[in-house]
């Protein structure tokens, strides 16, 4: 069985979603004759760097033995290089050109970066390099600077969303509009992960109707009791209520990183309505019940800038404290002074 971010790549310019001034630049460069010999893509992960420079390929009638797919994280050294400047050269074997395309290259050594730098400055005619990275700013600037670069941008949560109905309707499947929203959520920004989100959710329905439940429990969301007793004590300035709210996701195999992401996006939603600028989309967002918990905690008026800005830090810091809760803990006492 293919899974779902393969079988739905794109594979075409058309088919590319959420990078219109990517593709626009790199279709009219083609199409003008004007192709460059190395590009730099950027972004994070699952924003479709790799899968457009394989469309690059593709709209160059580059044939399959004549792509190279290397993976820097795991050939990082100098003699990965080498060998690539070795064989750069030669002539390919059913194309006009060779593209390389050189995955997480911001892996690569530092005398691994030089070699390759000497192939970038005088490169064989025939020769594309397409360099992909996560982390720019790890990238040599002499490399930089021999590349056109292009930044990938993170798809909005509503092109999530509308990215997972379409895939899951194409599959047989039909999303509550809040159970898509959560799986757009948990997709943090890429596609590839909302993808698999997706198929995780629907290799475990029955009647292949998923509900907002469905997902929460699949992806180990917490219930909308749970986040609600967070936000409702943050609001109150409870400090004890806050801090057992927060234990609470330890028993329940609860993922605090989410945890804090849904409580993030309550606290912003009352926030906003505290000042009259509840957004459309909250009602997509928000089952009615959480709506009104929402409106009611907002008609407090006693959520501030500031509390909402030391839980979004809390949120930041999760995946990096040796003890997750901790940043959420240290919030909540802040928060409540």
């Amino acid at each position: 069985m293919t899974v779902l971010y393969r079988t739905y790549r794109p594979k075409s310019f058309k088919e590319v979603i959420g990078q219109d001034h990517v593709v626009s630049a790199l279709d009219g460069a083609i199409k003008n004759g004007k192709v460059a010999h190395a590009y730099l893509f950027s972004g994070s992960r699952g924003t479709g760097k790799t899968s457009v420079a394989r469309i690059v390929a593709k709209e160059l009638k580059v044939k399959d033995e004549d792509i190279y797919e290397i993976d820097a994280a795991s050939n990082r050294g100098i003699d990965d290089i080498r060998e690539i400047r070795e064989h750069v050269s030669v002539r390919p074997f059913s194309s006009l050109y060779k593209v390389y395309i050189i995955d997480e290259v911001h892996m690569l050594t530092k005398e691994a970066f030089n070699a390759l730098l000497k192939t970038l400055e005088e490169p064989p005619t025939h020769a594309i390099f397409i360099l992909a990275t996560t982390e720019l700013h790890k990238v040599p600037e002499t490399i930089v600077s021999r590349c056109q670069t292009f930044s990938f941008k993170k798809p909005p949560r509503e092109v999530l969303c509308a990215m997972i109905i379409k895939v899951a309707k194409q599959e047989g499947y039909s999303l509550e509009p809040n159970a898509a929203d959560l799986v757009a959520l948990l997709g943090d920004g890429s596609f590839r992960d909302a993808l698999g989100m997706l198929e995780k959710v629907t290799a475990m329905s029955a009647d292949k109707k998923i509900s907002f439940d469905e997902v929460s429990a699949i992806a180990g969301a917490p219930k909308a009791a749970l986040v609600n007793g967070l936000v409702a004590a943050l609001v109150g300035k409870d400090c004890a209520a806050a801090l057992s709210a927060i234990s609470a996701i330890e028993g329940h195999g609860i993922s605090t990183g989410v945890f804090a992401t849904l409580a993030l996006e309550k606290l912003r939603f009352i926030l906003l309505a505290e000042h009259g600028g509840l957004p459309e989309n909250s009602k997509q967002r928000l089952s009615a019940d959480d709506l009104d918990f929402v409106l009611a905690q907002s008609k407090k008026n006693l959520l501030s800038a500031a509390s909402v800005a030391a839980f979004i830090r809390a949120a930041e810091s999760v995946g990096r404290s040796p003890i997750e809760s901790l940043p959420l803990e240290l919030a909540a006492v802040e928060i409540c002074g």
